[in-house]
């Protein structure tokens, strides 16, 4: 059975690439808490065991994150931010699109002590490399780096993101098929870390646009094969009220008539363009989202 946001077995070790749009620029607005990368850093606690750690083999059912996930944000529990705080240490690769994911980070840190990373120790703790992400065409150079991290750092990363930029709009079939076949092989050659699959970010093509087309085909394989799916797609197809736009950009439009009518969060000034190619309020719907599948991969069963 497929279950959207609502329910999924307790994983320990994550590892998320996320799909992200647009000119894809190294580094972008957001940043905010990279760390060494063989050193602790922060304060966090690192060993060299994670006996909790599980895979994703034997799943019963996918778990998505959507934009529900950005909406049920306030329904965590505590005791379970504070759960996928203290238990994962995370490499995130990415270009400047992938700082959206950071930028919403840091503005919920700013506003709620529970959502802290790189703080201490008991913080979430964020390693970021932002000169490279999921690439285009098949290209699967995000995997040597990703083995090297896994393999080679002296902190047991237990987390990896890798975002996408335009690499899901310029894709084919075959691009895509190599993207899921690396991710599958990764997932059995380290069984200690769970994989999740991204969407690619909206690029104004619509439903029958390639994109689409190519996001459904990472869903459907996700669907079928019982993955973790973060749909960075979906997250920015739907307001807060549940309103539909399959055809807006990452660039957020129904963002600017939201913000305009609500009062958005505290420090959100999209004159300064916080959110890399987009609009500030997106960033933070895609923080919330974020600290939702951290929450659920940490045991939340989401009710």
């Amino acid at each position: 059975m497929f279950h959207s946001t609502r329910s999924a077995p307790l994983w320990i070790g994550v590892v998320l690439a996320f799909g992200l749009a647009g000119g894809c620029a190294p580094g972008g607005a957001g940043g905010g808490g990279g760390g060494g990368g063989d050193a602790n850093g922060n304060g966090n606690v690192v060993d060299n065991q994670n006996d909790n750690q599980a895979t994703t083999n034997g799943l019963s059912d996918a778990l998505v994150t959507d934009h529900a996930a950005a909406a049920d944000f306030e329904a965590i529990p505590d005791s379970f931010l504070a759960a996928a705080s203290a238990g994962y240490r995370i490499f995130y690769g990415h270009t400047s699109h992938g700082s959206q994911i950071v930028t919403g980070m840091n503005m919920l840190q700013a506003e709620d002590d529970r959502c802290a990373f790189n703080a201490g120790e008991g913080s979430l703790y964020l390693h970021e490399r932002d000169d490279i992400d999921l690439g285009y065409e098949g290209d699967l150079a995000w995997v040597d780096v990703t083995r090297e991290v896994l393999d080679t750092w002296d902190v047991q990363i237990n987390m990896v993101m890798w975002s996408w930029c335009a690499g899901v709009s310029d894709n084919t079939e075959e691009g895509i098929d190599a993207y899921l076949e690396a991710m599958n092989e990764l997932e059995s050659d380290y069984p200690g870390v769970v994989f999740a699959y991204m969407t690619g970010h909206l690029d104004g093509t619509g439903e029958n646009g390639n994109l689409n087309v190519l996001n459904n085909r990472i869903r459907d394989y996700c669907r079928a094969n019982n993955k973790v799916l973060f749909d960075f797609a979906d997250i920015e197809s739907y307001d807060p009220d549940g309103n539909y736009y399959p055809d807006g950009s990452a660039y957020c439009e129904w963002c600017v008539d939201w913000c305009a009518e609500h009062t958005c969060p505290t420090g959100c000034d999209d004159e300064a363009e916080q959110c890399a190619h987009s609009r500030c309020f997106n960033c933070y719907q895609k923080g919330r989202a974020f600290w939702w599948m951290m929450a659920r991969v940490a045991g939340w069963d989401g009710g």
